[in-house]
């Protein structure tokens, strides 16, 4: 039994408790409330209450299946649920590496992502990119296609966003961020850990462990005893 599963059986029936003095903050009404902002390194992108217990980073690029399969209906889902309620927020360190086998479409999804941050509209148009993302085979984040997206945001189709998506005004963040991608491989994985790849509370989730990255209810509970009981995931060695 891994470690992960053992600390989930050993916290199950905790719920938290509110302490003397302090704050109760109500749950986010939707996903458009979530505050999100380009954090200090200037490539981290955080969502959600900056003062939620659990951390959650998340390493992933575009064009990657397995992350779309995260994102849409894996972990992902469980992780906005747990921003909604303050549980926890998510760092977010995006990768284009392979546009290095062929095409140029993660580099123009990265940065029309950090353009959708520019206008507030970050966690809507990730949500929409992962859920109508194309083949990888087939690069189709094109800067036609990406506009064509984000339609579906209200709000975030003007002529700052157009420009900026359509010019790669964030080239340097698109760079700078695939830089920060590698660095976290070390020096075992100097090209980086692979996507997706998810730290809770700055320690990694193994490979190994990498199925629970697709079970959403898994990970959901795997969140909710960290957020309860979070000096167990700090000793727990995987």
């Amino acid at each position: 039994m891994s470690a992960v599963v053992v600390l989930m059986l050993a916290a199950c029936g905790q719920q938290h408790q509110q302490q003397p003095g302090e704050e109760l903050k109500l749950p986010f009404g939707s996903a458009e409330e979530l505050p999100e902002k380009l954090a200090a390194d200037g490539t981290t992108i955080v969502v959600g209450d900056p003062d939620a217990k659990v951390s959650v980073r998340v390493y992933e690029d575009p064009r990657c299946p397995y992350c779309q399969e995260f994102e849409t209906t894996g972990g992902g889902p469980s992780l906005r649920e747990a921003m909604l309620d303050r549980q926890a927020r998510a760092e977010y360190t995006l990768a284009s590496f392979l546009d290095d086998r062929h095409g140029s479409g993660s580099k123009n999804a990265v940065n029309a992502l950090r353009a959708a941050l520019e206008e507030g509209k970050f966690v809507e148009f990730h949500e929409v990119l992962y859920a109508k993302a194309p083949e990888e085979s087939v690069d189709g984040f094109s800067t036609g296609y990406l506009l064509e997206l984000a339609d579906d945001v209200e709000g975030l189709r003007g002529p700052r966003f157009d420009k900026a998506v359509t010019s790669m005004k964030y080239r340097a963040f698109v760079t700078a961020s695939e830089k920060a991608y590698e660095r976290a491989g070390g020096a075992e994985d100097p090209e980086g850990p692979g996507t997706p790849t998810v730290e809770v509370n700055d320690k990694r989730i193994p490979q190994e462990y990498a199925a629970l990255y697709y079970e959403r209810a898994t990970f959901a509970q795997l969140l909710q005893k960290i957020h309860t009981r979070p000096w167990e995931w700090e000793q727990t060695e995987l």
